[in-house]
């Protein structure tokens, strides 16, 4: 199975592609965590937990077309999460009193047509990509930044995938040694300097931080080509001097300047927090 993120206005949707189904996979308490427009991800958990219970009472079979499959949390690790397919989340969907619900119906609908698309035409979802920051008010530079970045990134996990480095926990380790060694933060503590709790860190990053980030993922991947790196360890190494070579510029940088490249300046939209309503209660009855 491939893994992804895609967005659901400001939500990042953790999500799976079953090659041999050719169906999507989501997680179910992203899809409800964006329908409450709840920026709390352990209250969207309980409150799908809750769901759950209550449409296993009433016999709904909903809940049984959910499986469990490991994707990546927010501390990195894989762990076992709740994924349904669209249809299945379509009927979920219905029993969570939301202004979100019929926008989440048609996005549902739209995301698995662009996948046909892009599997025919992969450039499409570049131009996707572009319009959606567009239309999230990034500049044109930004927007450049962003996507250089990513290629140089995927450049990089092509390295790693090649030489024994393995997809999930390895991966997010190696990308927090890197961070932490160009910025001095890790990962995590950034995320808290901005603010973000579920949302992507390189969403929310400066045009700088996008630029600091790219020299070292760039530097880490040409040092270990250099070293013929294989496996975890000597990655590690890599890494640490790649992200070296960035920290001792941005540092040169913060001393030519007098500001500070690692900022808390981040793209959240201001919103009020809003109540989670109660979850509503099937009409249905069953037949005795």
């Amino acid at each position: 199975m491939n893994t992804d993120i895609t967005i659901f206005e400001d939500y990042n949707i953790r999500r799976l592609y079953d090659e041999e189904k050719e169906t999507w996979y989501f997680s179910v308490v992203d899809i409800v965590q964006a329908l409450l427009q709840q920026e709390d991800y352990q209250t969207s958990r309980k409150y799908w937990n809750k769901l759950k219970e209550r449409l296993n009472k009433e016999g709904s079979q909903v809940v049984t077309k959910c499986h469990q499959l490991k994707l990546i949390a927010e501390d990195g690790k894989l762990r076992l999460t709740d994924v349904a397919d669209a249809e299945t989340l379509l009927r979920i969907v219905q029993t969570v009193p939301s202004p979100k619900a019929e926008p989440m119906k048609l996005w549902l609908a739209k995301v698995g047509y662009e996948r046909m698309q892009e599997m025919v035409d992969p450039a499409r979802s570049v131009d996707r990509a572009r319009e959606h920051w567009k239309a999230h008010g990034r500049s044109n530079k930004w927007i450049q930044q962003r996507m250089m970045g990513q290629e140089t990134r995927n450049k990089l996990t092509d390295y790693w995938s090649e030489h024994d480095v393995k997809e999930g926990q390895e991966y997010a380790i190696l990308t927090n040694l890197i961070h932490q060694e160009w910025s001095e933060v890790s990962i995590k503590q950034h995320k808290v300097k901005k603010g973000l709790k579920t949302q992507s860190l390189r969403d929310h990053m400066t045009e700088a931080e996008l630029i600091f980030t790219a020299l070292a993922e760039f530097s880490t991947r040409q040092i270990a080509e250099k070293m013929e790196a294989t496996g975890l360890e000597q990655n590690k190494t890599a890494g640490k001097r790649g992200g070296g070579i960035a920290k001792k510029a941005r540092k040169e940088l913060e001393q030519k300047t007098g500001k500070n490249v690692v900022s808390g300046e981040n793209y959240l939209p201001s919103r009020r927090v809003k109540q989670i309503p109660p979850a509503k209660k099937s009409s249905s009855k069953k037949k005795k």
